[in-house]
């Protein structure tokens, strides 16, 4: 997986994480405790898959910029 194929991964994360934010940000006004705990723990989830994406992408640009003539 190249730099751009990790960022462009990272960017549907945050995606992801944004409309899992808005789901949280309609829940609170249910009151649904349960669910509202479910999708904090998907932010969570969300949150770690896009650091690592992001130390991918900064860990192949390296690594593409040392191979470069």
């Amino acid at each position: 997986m190249t730099s751009d194929e990790s960022l462009a991964r990272a960017e549907e994360l945050l995606a992801r994480l944004e409309s899992t934010r808005g789901e949280l940000e309609r829940l609170s006004q249910t009151e649904d405790a349960d669910r509202a705990l479910e999708i904090l723990g998907e932010l969570a989830e969300l949150s770690r898959a896009v650091e690592e994406e992001l130390q991918r992408a900064k860990s192949q640009a390296e690594e593409e910029m040392d191979a470069r003539p």
